[in-house]
């Protein structure tokens, strides 16, 4: 549990560097791409740390390897935790983005945009400040797996 949120932390520092230095810097489509799959495996890891936590709990026999049956195992896990949802939804929203067919907008500026291609046709562009917003949210969810997780320690207390 403590290693996987460890492994999610060490994630979040490679995002805050890309988004912080090379965004800065280059102003590339395949460093917004760099970032978004840096916050997918971030939040990954903190899935797996919940998870964990859960079957600590006796709550969850087994953790599946697939990233979708985590989802629905989390889900169905923590029904109530509607904060927890939010981050599943935009866990699932990040990985059809790093799947879908893209296009590049304004590279090497200021407002450099990635243009991607989702669900039935759905076009979405994430700038510097959406990633930014990403980023954001990803930070708040670390904060949100470290409360999760330290209620255990508080309980056995």
């Amino acid at each position: 549990m403590k290693e996987a949120f460890d492994l999610a932390v060490q994630e979040l520092k490679r995002v805050d560097h890309l988004f912080w230095v090379s965004l800065k810097y280059t102003r590339t489509v395949d460093v917004i791409k760099h970032v978004i799959d840096r916050i997918i495996s971030c939040l990954g890891y903190g899935f797996e740390s919940l998870l964990k936590y859960a079957q600590d709990k006796k709550l969850v026999t087994n953790i599946p390897e697939n990233a979708g049956l985590r989802c629905e195992l989390l889900r169905k896990t923590f029904p109530d935790n509607a904060e927890l949802i939010d981050y599943i939804n935009f866990y699932t929203l990040l990985r059809k983005l790093s799947k879908a067919e893209y296009t590049k907008k304004e590279e090497f500026r200021r407002h450099v945009a990635m243009i991607a291609t989702i669900d039935k046709g759905e076009i979405i562009e994430i700038s510097i400040d959406v990633l930014k917003e990403y980023y954001e949210k990803t930070r708040n969810y670390l904060s949100f797996v470290k409360r999760t997780i330290n209620e255990e320690k508080e309980e056995q207390e």
